[in-house]
Order: C-alpha cells, then sequence, then structure tokens
C-alpha cells in the first residue's frame, strides 16, 4: 500500500511539473452569423491551465470575451451590440514542431451583459438574446521566447442564439498574446 502511495504521489509531482498556467488577453473581430451586418472590435482577456503530454496538450481556460455585430446605417449613425461572454475553452493541441501547434475543441460562454445602441437610445436588457452559447474553436499558436506564446482562433457557433426570435450564431476572430506564468 506504501508503494502504491508514493507512485501515486510521484506521478502527481511529475504531472504537475509538465503544467502550465498562463494569462492570454488579444483583439477580438465578431459578428453575428447570416445578419447582414458589419464584425465589431472587442478584445478578450483570461488564464489557461495547459497540460503538456509530449505530441498533444489539453488546455482549458476562462476568459472575458466581447462579440456581438454593426451595422452602418449611413447618415443614420451605426447601430452597435456588444455582447460580453465567460467563455471556458477546452482544447486539444497538436504540437507539430517545437514552436508550432493546431489547436481545436468546444467552448462554452455564459452572457454576462449586453449593451445595444442605436443613434441616442441604448439598451441593456439580455432578454434579446439566450444566457449561454456552445461554440467551436480551431486555431495556430507559436511559443515565442521569454514564455510568451501568440495564437490565432476562430470561435464558430454551434447553436442558434435566438436573437429576437432569429436564427444567428456568434462567429469570432481572434489574435491573441499570452505568458505562461
Amino acid at each position: 500500500m506504501k508503494k502504491l502511495l508514493v507512485l501515486i504521489f510521484a506521478l502527481g509531482l511529475f504531472s504537475t511539473a509538465n503544467a502550465q498556467f498562463g494569462v492570454r488577453a488579444g483583439y477580438s473581430s465578431a459578428n453575428f452569423s447570416d445578419f447582414g451586418s458589419d464584425a465589431i472590435a472587442g478584445f478578450h482577456a483570461g488564464t489557461y491551465y495547459r497540460k503538456d503530454l509530449g505530441f498533444i496538450s489539453f488546455e482549458s481556460g476562462l476568459q472575458f470575451s466581447q462579440k456581438g455585430y454593426m451595422v452602418d446605417q449611413g447618415a443614420a449613425g451605426d447601430i452597435t451590440e456588444r455582447l460580453n461572454y465567460l467563455d471556458l475553452p477546452v482544447l486539444l493541441r497538436v504540437n507539430f514542431l517545437p514552436s508550432v501547434n493546431i489547436f481545436a475543441g468546444p467552448q462554452g460562454s455564459a452572457l454576462l451583459s449586453r449593451k445595444y445602441e442605436n443613434g441616442g437610445n441604448t439598451e441593456t436588457s439580455t432578454e434579446a438574446i439566450k444566457a449561454y452559447d456552445i461554440s467551436g474553436v480551431v486555431g495556430v499558436g507559436v511559443k515565442l521566447p521569454l514564455n510568451l506564446n501568440a495564437q490565432v482562433s476562430y470561435d464558430f457557433g454551434l447553436q442558434n442564439l435566438n436573437y429576437f426570435d432569429q436564427d444567428v450564431k456568434n462567429n469570432v476572430l481572434k489574435f491573441s498574446l499570452g505568458i505562461d506564468l
């Protein structure tokens, strides 16, 4: 029994040595699918935990993310809809080269707030849209010197957001810079 406990403890120490916490932030360009709108600029920021297993890595994280859309109405002004989410991605990374990887996985998101602006009118009620979102994430990452990393990813909505009874999905292109702590 003691040998088994020592083995489990040693494996736990080994697995922690290959794990990495970090923070990541960057620029987002978000839009709704099938809606006839333009992308809106935003940002995302949060933390991640990555477990390296050699050729593959598993990564989960928690990040604040801005999504939404914009419609240019010319002289009438712009309509902007900014949706703030808390994202929880679960990613599988495949490490092709020592510094390059591709990744994919699901992402669950919880709607935190909404801000709709049309001219001088502002609305913040979240009743017009589902309170959660399910997406897929794909991307490519690069390890940089000084424990830095950069990545480009695309979040594509997998479910209808039922936005004012319209079938739309969140689509977000993200450029990120992170640091392993």
